[in-house]
């Protein structure tokens, strides 16, 4: 019934990236590193990632038909990726300028591009290949009216994981269909608006007040200090895995890909965040998005 572990639906950007000393302050110039495009968007890192690891997945995404839309197609494919729902035309492929300091840290801007014209009536065609997942994994660089028709079309043995990045207030309908809500502490802290947990540096307080709100689980990311998983069972704090960091960028998708993928073959919920955590720590050991993302057999090595 299920021909796919994990369908993503989302962005996918050409990542143009320059290394900094130092990020730049307001009205400042800086020097950075010679241009490097990399393959991107959290979609498709997601896709990569999870394909990477040896998940059967697709992608249902839009690109520009443009260098950057092509190189984005090929890159997918050669990924092991299905990339029947990789719509193309629009709008010119979606744009993410990044700086990476010398610590691994990254600044990024989005320029959506063909990402904003994702649409629902795109999702509708796509209903077949969202109803053969076992895992549909959504972001927010799509129009929330988008991820919602998403959730909406997810059939009952079909798990939903979404990350709510860039952040954004939550319909009622997507919050309760999140298992889990995958955030990082400046995603759950947005959605808490004035709770008062939103004071608090629980992370299970976070947790425990975000699914107070209707997700069946919340996830939340931590980082160098690994992660939290909340559910039915309870809180588990499953800690981060030391690596010399080189950079951050994707690191957050490559957990996310990580987590659907495991979910998606039968794993609970605290099983499949430690295996993400050392998915995305092996990423920060390699600069980049997509070609930082671990083979399974890498993983197992570190």
């Amino acid at each position: 019934m299920h021909r796919y572990d994990l369908v993503v639906v989302g962005s996918a950007n050409a990542d143009l990236v320059v290394g900094v000393e130092r990020r730049p302050a307001a009205g400042e110039t800086v020097l950075g590193s010679d241009l490097a495009v990399h393959p991107g968007g959290k979609g498709a890192n997601q896709a990569v990632a999870a394909a990477r690891l040896g998940a059967r997945t697709a992608l249902l995404a839009r690109v520009g038909d443009d260098d950057h839309g092509r190189m984005l197609r090929e890159v997918q494919r050669a990924a092991g990726v299905d990339t029947s729902g990789v719509l193309v035309g629009g709008a010119p492929t979606g744009v993410a300028l990044i700086t990476v300091d010398p610590s691994g840290d990254n600044s990024i801007v989005v320029s959506p591009g063909a990402n904003a014209r994702l649409s629902p009536e795109d999702v509708r065609t796509a209903a077949p290949l969202l109803a053969a997942a076992r895992v549909v994994s959504l972001q927010l660089e799509i129009p929330l009216e988008t991820v919602a028709t998403a959730v909406a079309a997810v059939g009952p043995d079909t798990r939903v994981v979404l990350n709510p990045s860039p952040p954004a207030a939550l319909p009622a309908e997507v919050l309760a269909a999140c298992d889990p809500l995958v955030v990082n502490e400046h995603e759950a802290r947005f959605l808490l608006g004035d709770d008062p947990a939103a004071r608090s540096e629980d992370p299970a307080a976070w947790a425990a007040s975000l699914r107070s709100r209707g997700p069946r689980s919340v996830v939340v990311t931590l980082g160098a200090a690994g992660a939290l998983a909340a559910d039915d069972r309870g809180a588990v704090r499953v800690p981060g895995v030391p690596v010399a960091a080189v950079d951050t960028t994707g690191a957050g998708d490559a957990f996310t890909g990580a987590l659907g993928w495991r979910l998606g073959v039968g794993d609970d919920l605290a099983t499949a965040v430690r295996f993400a955590v050392r998915v995305g720590a092996a990423a920060v050991t390699r600069p980049g998005a997509q070609q930082s993302f671990p083979t399974a057999e890498q993983v197992a090595a570190l």
